[in-house]
């Protein structure tokens, strides 16, 4: 194994040098970051519109009442969890580094189904 040059040496450092202090990214990949945010938010939005829409649109009765609270909790999934995918994309890209796993998406898609299923309920009963 060939012994470290002082390229190497300086390379690494310029490495630690990157980590430690974030440098402002392509905008072309900020800009992305921010528009899932906001489709993120944009579907928190109207799966609490549609929430309020069944509760106050509807009877009050209890399947109902069932699907508009999964609804919000739903909103509450994609805002929360779009938020916290734009923090840690952004800290990635700043970083240099490679993109964390997140599992927003799948939460969100798990929710949107639960709620679909309330809905079939709500229909039927």
């Amino acid at each position: 194994m060939p012994s470290p040059t002082p390229d190497d040496a300086r390379d690494g450092a310029n490495r630690r040098n990157l980590a430690d202090h974030p440098t402002e990214p392509d905008y072309r990949f900020t800009l992305a970051n921010e528009r899932t945010f906001l489709a993120y938010e944009r579907t928190a939005i109207g799966l609490v519109a549609a929430a309020l829409a069944v509760l106050h649109l509807l009877d009050p009765d209890w399947p109902q009442r069932l699907l508009g609270g999964l609804l919000i909790a739903a909103g509450a999934v994609a805002a929360v969890g779009g938020y916290l995918r734009f923090r840690s994309v952004d800290r990635a890209i700043r970083a240099g580094g490679t993109l964390p796993a997140n599992p927003t998406a799948h939460l969100l898609a798990i929710a949107v189904l639960i709620c679909l299923v309330a809905a079939a309920i709500s229909v039927l009963a």
